[in-house]
């Protein structure tokens, strides 16, 4: 396996994660396999998504992927007006990762991330590792640390 960019920075920082692949289908993101349907592993992967908030700009979000944003509690974490997502076809300029493959670590550019503060109750939380995939387990207050993000409610309930 070659490492990506995101795992790179990881190690660089000297933040300990366990890698995880599967096949990528787009009805299945994630790679949930039938015997991975336990509900324990399916609360602890998380998705990554990039919105735009009317004043702030983009912002990351990364949120458990069984769950959708509340865009109103989007804006109200980042202090905006609005906020809407970023439309498919500009995720990989802004961020350098296609759909499926988004990781919170290591765009293009440093963006303002939040994560779900339902990510703070796991020892250890699944996201993308930059590649479809390819997942990285990680300490969650780690993560959120080494990208200067915070957490917030910002899913629907």
């Amino acid at each position: 396996m070659t490492k990506t960019n995101a795992l790179r920075l990881l190690d660089a920082a000297g933040i300990h994660y366990n890698i995880r692949s599967y096949d990528y289908d787009e009805k299945n993101p994630c790679g949930l396999r039938p015997n991975d349907q336990d509900a324990a592993l399916q609360e602890r992967m998380f998705k990554t998504l990039a919105a735009r908030g009317e004043r702030v700009g983009v912002v990351i979000f990364v949120i458990p992927v069984n769950r959708e944003l509340d865009l109103k509690k989007c804006a109200q974490a980042i202090g905006d007006k609005r906020v809407e997502m970023v439309p498919m076809k500009e995720l990989l300029p802004l961020t350098g990762y296609v759909r499926g493959g988004c990781s919170p670590v290591g765009m293009k550019k440093k963006y303002p991330t939040v994560f779900d503060e339902e990510a703070l109750l796991y020892d250890a939380i699944f996201v993308s590792a930059g590649q479809r995939g390819l997942q990285m387990e990680v300490e969650p207050q780690a993560l959120i640390d080494y990208v200067e993000g915070r957490a917030a409610a910002v899913t629907k309930s």
